[in-house]
């Protein structure tokens, strides 16, 4: 990204009250090859399990179709003409927002009969002057499509929602026509004053708690809203492992003391190094958190200190099912999964001396090596959490 600044995307979504899957479908991707980073939410028609088949067909082809550079009105007409049609109905029906953020930052959104996207810059409604876009062709022809384009600056926020959110309350005292537009404006603008570095997945959460609370906590419908939040990089450092050879021990420590950012080692060789050239002492834990491993150390300086290869070994599988659901606990591995789902660009330094104990075959399989773990993690982070991710060898 050419801008100096951290696109951070999340969601929050709550089902209609009595179904257990979400008609509701938010899907958001990295491309990494170009840049660029492409989110999409679709509501179908109803709820329950024939709605989120719809909103699943919708937004993967509005995901494939934008990726593609497909032009907007052509990726409409495909979209409708593919849904299947309803057997009750006789009607294929499914809303979407797709928000598709270049490599220069220029950013472009395409909208069909979602609430209208809502892009705050501060606290404060921005206008990006939205365009209609008509189909003239085929059986849609005359249905309207609304799009903008435009360059997004720091702390800039776009919120875009499901009618789940808008029409909330609706028939109420307080709301006879639901929330509405303008009402959710306001009430997100008064949570960007009151914390203004708010991140996408709490200011994402407290606008599907608030349309909950409208309905009088029975959702009437699926509720979701996603975020996608420009801000300032927050970094982490992980280190892990000793250097090759012994004379890049220096080195290391260096690179670590001058870090602008938040810290991890793991390993006790690694922590033992750098401690040494850094003339830090190591205070080590006797409370074992994780029965699974051994407890965190703390070193001046550093954020968080842990054992190696099998506390790395447990953040990639805490990774493997995460998501914004999971309760984490106070074991080291989940409080390097809390520290990596907190920062935005993660630097790993991975060093290279090859600890015996790691290449014993009377250990289990699943013992890997630190470099392939590392990467296992960096996947995760990258494709499913939209990460950037760098690594350096010593």
């Amino acid at each position: 990204m050419e801008q100096d600044f951290y696109i951070e995307v999340n969601s929050q979504q709550r089902n209609h009250d009595g179904e257990r899957i979400c008609g509701d479908v938010f899907l958001y991707r990295y491309v990494k090859e170009e840049d660029r980073v492409i989110a999409v939410l679709s509501d179908g028609m109803g709820s329950g399990v024939k709605a989120n088949i719809l909103a699943t067909l919708t937004s993967t082809m509005a995901m494939n179709f934008t990726r593609e550079h497909k032009e907007v009105d052509r990726i409409a007409e495909i979209i409708m003409n593919t849904l299947p049609v309803c057997s009750e109905r006789k009607i294929a029906y499914a809303t979407f927002t797709i928000v598709d953020i270049e490599s220069s930052g220029k950013t472009n959104i395409l909208e069909y009969d979602n609430p209208s996207a809502i892009i705050l810059r501060g606290n404060r409604e921005f206008d990006p002057e939205w365009k209609k876009v008509v189909l003239d062709k085929g059986k849609h022809a005359g249905k309207i499509l609304k799009t903008c384009t435009f360059i997004p600056e720091k702390e800039d926020r776009i919120i875009f929602c499901s009618d789940g959110v808008s029409q909330s309350g609706m028939g109420s005292a307080e709301f006879p026509f639901g929330w509405e537009r303008e009402n959710i404006v306001s009430y997100a603008a008064r949570l960007v004053t009151g914390e203004a570095y708010v991140s996408a997945n709490m200011l994402a959460a407290k606008i599907v708690a608030m349309a909950h609370k409208n309905d009088a906590f029975k959702a009437r419908d699926d509720i979701s809203c996603a975020v996608i939040y420009f801000r300032e990089p927050r970094k982490l450092l992980i280190c892990t492992g000793p250097p090759y050879e012994k004379d890049k021990d220096k080195e290391l420590a260096s690179k670590v003391k001058a870090y602008e950012g938040k810290v991890i080692i793991c390993g006790g060789t690694t922590a033992d190094i750098i401690a040494r050239e850094l003339n830090r002492k190591i205070i080590d834990e006797l409370i074992f958190e994780d029965p699974e491993l051994p407890p965190e150390s703390f070193m001046e300086g550093i954020d968080l200190v842990t054992e190696g290869i099998l506390t790395l070994q447990k953040v990639n599988e805490i990774l493997k099912t995460f998501n914004n659901s999971v309760h984490l606990g106070k074991g080291p591995a989940d409080k390097i999964v809390r520290l990596l789902m907190e920062s935005d660009e993660i630097h790993f330094i991975i060093g290279t001396r090859i600890n015996i104990a790691h290449q014993d075959p009377n250990l289990p399989v699943e013992l890997e090596i630190r470099r392939t773990v590392v990467k296992r993690i960096a996947r995760n982070l990258e494709e499913k959490w939209l990460k950037k991710i760098s690594f350096e060898y010593i």
